[in-house]
């Protein structure tokens, strides 16, 4: 628990950073506005009582006088207001915002693919302005009633102790109300955000699967799952707008019954001669409406709160988990190579992906890794990139093992091409540089191995891709992918089937770029065994079960008529 809160000040204290100053002024006005709205009962008071021939207050000049100054600081607090209040509130939670998606890119590259990201899409959207409103906004909203009720219950004994003991009773009915109503709006709103994160995915599901949606003819029944969600959130919607209602609906009922109670007891106290004068009568039932608004209101602002801080506390859970423990250490400078020691991996317990894995990556060798689909090969490329740490055995960089090597100096290191890419709604340039700056000959060159050449040419280098590269081939895209490593320059270069959306002779054209490249220790997994290629390979190594069963050049395991030699034939 006390973790939990240590993580949620870490959040909180963003709205606050470098905001300090703003809050401070608006807190100021806040209590000013409170004050002012005070003073005007007590100018009402004296104003009904001159009315009434009463002399022991003061003239209606010197109230004029009071009601003008009372006026034009209103209108400059005013001022204050619009621009510290709104600003203070959209900073911090650009601040907020900034400092999530901050956490957000510190997670494990294996974070997403174990979680569910609609949940941080619910926490950059959605939950924002339930945060906003019940964290922010509420803060100045309690602030003001909290005030306004204690300054309210002072005037009212100085004016009248009788009157105040009878006032006081009569809000018992209206807190009883409020505490029985006030959680359910709270309660309504965690729920909503929870069916929020199921109608994000939906949305999600449908776009990104559009194309199996269409061939599979399911149109209708993702349309049904898309309704049903829908309706979920419009009866969580409409059950927190009922619960606000009826929050509002019983403290207005019973304000008015409260305020009526005061003014009949006003009178009557005013005919029995207790010194309650029309004027005080007059006060006691403006003031009432300070002391029941605090009453309905506070408990809801409290609840919803409550809810913001349950929202920010489910966001901070979430991105503490599968964060890399990060070490201090050198920049990795790798000498001799890559050693793999007993290495064993499973996602399941007790389904064992790898399985006592032993290799050696010699520096600035080339190594092709091939098997069937769902020999370990691609968890196997995972773990080399500390995507995942739960594994046992030893990964070796130059005898240093993975786990003593930050993510800043490993990506340093090592750059991978995979068979599944993204592109960035951005230029071509942009998606080869990833925003970075490079010389233009560097560009040219990684543009002229990967393949790009030809796009370049024809649509120019500031084409932008589209949402996810919709504006690319899939060959396009991976030849991105590769002009990106290319240029990367890393010393060592991990590809998972990179050519695979690549034509046959555009695929052998970069395949022999790539291990054409000098100095660079390459492995690569492959499923196009072409014999010219397999030949460049320094060593092959053949995965079945999660274990590498052989390994050896292309002649070597040929000649061994082994695994290797079975995969090779039956390719051919």
């Amino acid at each position: 628990m006390e973790k939990d809160k240590v993580c949620i000040k870490k959040y909180t204290r963003q709205f606050y950073k470098n905001n300090g100053w703003l809050f401070f002024i608006a807190l100021i006005q806040t209590l000013f506005e409170g004050a002012v709205m005070l003073v005007i009962s007590w100018l009402l008071q004296q104003l009904v009582d001159l009315a009434s021939g009463s002399t022991n207050g003061l003239n209606l000049l010197q109230l004029t006088i009071v009601a003008l100054v009372v006026l034009a600081l209103s209108i400059i607090s005013s001022v204050i207001t619009y621009h510290t209040r709104p600003k203070f509130i959209a900073r911090g939670m650009a601040q907020y915002k900034e400092y999530v998606f901050e956490k957000l890119t510190k997670k494990s590259i294996s974070a997403f693919s174990a979680e569910n990201t609609t949940s941080y899409i619910s926490a950059l959207t959605n939950d924002l302005a339930s945060i906003e409103k019940g964290y922010l906004e509420n803060i100045f909203t309690l602030i003001l009633h909290i005030f306004m009720f204690v300054g309210a219950f002072a005037m009212m004994i100085i004016y009248s102790p009788l009157l105040t003991l009878i006032a006081v009773g009569l809000t018992i009915l209206p807190l009883i109300v409020t505490l029985l109503t006030g959680n359910k709006v709270a309660e309504a709103e965690s729920k909503l955000s929870k069916e929020n994160e199921g109608y994000t995915l939906s949305i999600t599901d449908s776009l990104n699967g559009f194309s199996v949606i269409k061939s599979f003819k399911a149109e209708k029944k993702t349309l049904q799952i898309f309704i049903e969600n829908l309706k979920r959130i419009a009866s969580v919607q409409g059950y927190k707008e009922k619960m606000k209602v009826l929050v509002q609906s019983l403290s207005s009922i019973t304000g008015i019954v409260v305020q009526i109670g005061v003014f009949i007891f006003g009178v009557l106290l005013s005919i029995m001669g207790y010194g309650v004068t029309a004027g005080t009568t007059i006060i006691f039932v403006q003031l009432m409406n300070y002391v029941l608004q605090p009453i309905g209101v506070v408990p809801t602002c409290l609840a919803e709160r409550k809810a913001a801080k349950a929202l920010i506390q489910k966001t901070a859970t979430k991105l503490e988990e599968n964060v890399r423990k990060e070490v201090k250490g050198e920049k990795i400078t790798l000498k001799k190579g890559i050693e793999i020691k007993g290495l064993s991996f499973s996602y399941e317990e007790e389904k064992p992906v790898l399985n006592d894995v032993n290799c050696f990556f010699e520096v600035g060798k080339k190594y092709a890794l091939v098997g069937a689909s769902g020999s370990g090969k691609s968890t196997f490329l995972r773990l080399l990139t500390a995507s995942y740490p739960n594994y046992s055995g030893q990964i070796l960089y130059d005898g240093v093992e993975l786990k003593d090597i930050s993510s800043e100096n490993l990506y340093d290191a090592v750059s991978v091409i995979q068979q599944n890419v993204f592109v960035f709604n951005a230029s071509v340039k942009d998606n080869i540089t990833m925003f970075s700056e490079f010389p233009p000959e560097q560009i040219e060159t990684a543009v002229r191995l990967s393949g790009l050449a030809t796009l370049v040419e024809e649509k120019g280098e500031d084409y932008l891709c589209g949402e996810n590269g919709v504006g690319l081939s899939g060959g396009e895209k991976q030849r991105v992918s590769i002009a990106r490593s290319l240029l990367k320059k890393a010393q060592i270069l991990l590809v998972d089937e990179g050519t695979a959306a690549l034509d046959k002779e555009t695929a052998h054209q970069v395949s022999n770029a790539i291990l054409g490249l000098d100095g660079v220790t390459e492995i690569i997994i492959t499923h196009a065994l072409e014999e010219s290629l397999l030949k460049k390979y320094d060593g092959i190594l053949t995965m079945k079960g999660g274990r590498i069963i052989e390994s050896g050049t292309f002649d070597e395991l040929m000649d061994k008529k082994g695994y290797f030699y079975s995969l090779f034939t039956i390719s051919q």
